[in-house]
């Protein structure tokens, strides 16, 4: 056997059907779409339409809840906020609030406020006034001897 003579198997394959080239092709003239109507023209949006009967995403149940405007908050995780102590960009000596951290730039914008979460480890003491704060965050800047403010 050579290149030249590979073949797919015979009916594996089958030729496109070219719609509106003609009447010897069979869907020549209106291209089997029928006469007149809106299925016959082009740009047809009819999808969730099943022909009276109570479509399937009214037929489903609702579930759950979303809010139409949801609080955003900036996340501080320990690791970075570590970071920046030790680069001393910020004194932990000094009561950190959250205009503190958007001048040192580790807070980009506040949003609806500053959330403080647990991720990586603290080891200095801090005394941190935020918006929002995990309890793992908490229980952590109190075990290190700092404390916690919710504003």
């Amino acid at each position: 056997m050579k290149l030249h003579e590979l073949r797919d198997n015979p009916g594996a394959t089958k030729k496109r059907k070219r719609i509106g080239r003609g009447p010897g092709s069979g869907t020549g003239k209106m291209g089997g779409r029928g006469i007149k109507g809106q299925k016959s023209r082009s740009g047809v949006a009819i999808n969730g339409y099943e022909g009276g009967q109570m479509p399937l995403y009214q037929r489903l149940p609702k579930r759950g809840f979303n809010m139409r405007r949801p609080k955003k908050y900036a996340v501080v995780n320990f690791l970075v906020l570590q970071k920046f102590i030790d680069a001393g960009k910020i004194d932990a000596k000094k009561p950190i609030t959250e205009e503190t951290l958007v001048e040192c730039g580790l807070v980009r914008r506040k949003l609806h406020g500053v959330r403080l979460l647990a991720k990586g480890e603290l080891k200095a003491k801090l005394d941190i006034t935020v918006t929002g704060a995990s309890k793992g965050a908490v229980e952590a800047v109190e075990k290190a001897g700092g404390k916690v403010t919710l504003a």
